[in-house]
């Protein structure tokens, strides 16, 4: 591989540019946001520690190409053209993971055999021997991506999504991805530097995202990346990452500021219990059942709420009525609260018009399969004091090194 890798990290439709600003930060060069995702130059320590710290992306690729793959035949050709060689041993096990878009192919299980099937002829011919498929841990993830005709290929270099933090012991019904709700929190200006509330708080996931921005850790820090395990990179790759695990540890932080979740339902709250336990962050994060249309007093240092309510399979009977009472009851209570802006993920078209406020900006994203709007409120100003500043939400302006997105077919999405 080139001293500095072409790579391309994978993100919910919606947060490219959030994705962008945190790969920026990350020590990422050539920075353009693609739909899905972002495309970026990077050295093997500084893509390491994009796997280790980046909060939003959900994969970081290395591409190997894309090729014209006509029927069966023109798919496998395209495959066994590519140098496996030099990514893979006889002794190196591999899986493929295939996605397809308006492909005139219906299985992407049949995609994945092809490939694997051209990968290993390749390998016994350069190599005499083929290496084993495993698909449950492999030392090689191949990611194929199949768009009409025009097929990608490239190597996962974490193995495991990035979502998959390990603090998710028990989840809940539908339950918010991880990266994206660190992309919430992104999109909020929420930096770990003051208060957070959740008052339908789920299984915690928004809550332990804001205690790991607060206690200022690593979310790849408790896991190994596939990388590890590349024939030709893995002893620098682990060397490399040894440095960055443990510069992350000496780098940590007390939190200062109250994380508080409410609930009013107890399983879930239960959930979130033993996901906080799980993240380590049971002395930092607080729960407690509540109504979030009848919150107790918040702390008067007011703050960011940030919540994903139910969109309406939650709510019972009443139907859409029903659902445009809880949010008119959910905006009085929230907007009541001096000191704290409010920032809802809504996905639920009626929400906005029955919470009876207008936003100060608004983000359209998708959380999975469901279009949403990230929604964000001025705070109400606190007594004989000025309202809390905030960061505006909408699309920041570009920096000199990150390209406009550009409307292209689109890519692997893991919202």
């Amino acid at each position: 591989m080139a001293e500095r890798l072409a790579l391309f990290a994978t993100t919910a439709r919606g947060t490219e540019d959030l994705l962008a600003e945190e790969l920026k930060e990350l020590g990422a060069r050539r920075i353009r946001q693609d739909r899905g995702g972002v495309r970026f130059m990077a050295s093997l320590d500084e893509a390491l520690k994009v796997c280790l710290w980046s909060r939003i992306a959900m994969r970081v690729l290395y591409p190997l190409g894309e090729f014209e793959a006509r029927g069966a035949e023109g798919l496998y050709e395209a495959v066994a053209s590519v140098p496996w060689e030099e990514h893979l041993t006889p002794e190196t096990t591999f899986a493929v993971e295939a996605t397809l878009k308006d492909s005139e192919h219906s299985h992407t299980g049949f995609v994945a055999l092809k490939v694997k099937d051209a990968v290993v002829d390749r390998m016994r011919d350069k190599r005499g021997a083929r290496p084993d498929v495993d698909p449950r841990n492999p030392d090689v993830r191949v990611v194929a991506h199949l768009v009409r005709e025009r097929l990608s290929l490239s190597l996962d270099l974490c193995g495991e999504p990035l979502h998959r933090r390990g603090y998710r012991v028990r989840p809940t019904p539908a339950p918010l991805k991880e990266t994206l709700a660190a992309a919430l929190l992104r999109a909020a200006g929420y930096t770990g530097e003051e208060g957070l509330v959740d008052p339908m708080c789920g299984s915690g996931t928004i809550l332990i995202e804001g205690g790991l921005i607060a206690r200022r850790r690593a979310p790849g820090i408790n896991r190994d990346f596939a990388v590890e395990k590349w024939p030709h990179l893995g002893a620098r790759a682990r060397e490399l990452l040894d440095d960055l695990r443990a510069d992350a540890r000496r780098n940590e932080r007390k939190v200062t500021v109250p994380l508080l979740g409410f609930d009013k339902d107890p399983e879930a709250l239960e959930a979130a219990r033993r996901n906080v336990k799980a993240a380590k962050l049971a002395e930092e994060i607080h729960l407690e059942e509540g109504d979030a249309t009848k919150l107790p007093p918040l702390p008067e240092s007011g703050g960011l709420i940030l919540t994903n309510p139910p969109y309406g399979d939650r709510l019972g009977s009443g139907g859409q009525k029903g659902m445009k009472t809880f949010y008119f009851k959910l905006g009085d209570s929230l907007r009541s609260l001096p000191g704290w802006r409010v920032w809802v993920l809504s996905g639920n078209p009626a929400f906005e018009s029955a919470f009876h406020a207008r936003p100060r900006s608004r983000r359209d994203l998708w959380n999975g399969p469901i279009a949403c709007t990230l929604l964000g409120y001025s705070a109400v100003p606190v007594r004989g004091g000025e309202e809390r500043s905030e960061a505006p939400l909408g699309v920041p302006e570009q920096t000199q090194d990150v390209a406009s997105m550009r409307p292209e077919d689109e890519g692997e999405e893991q919202g």
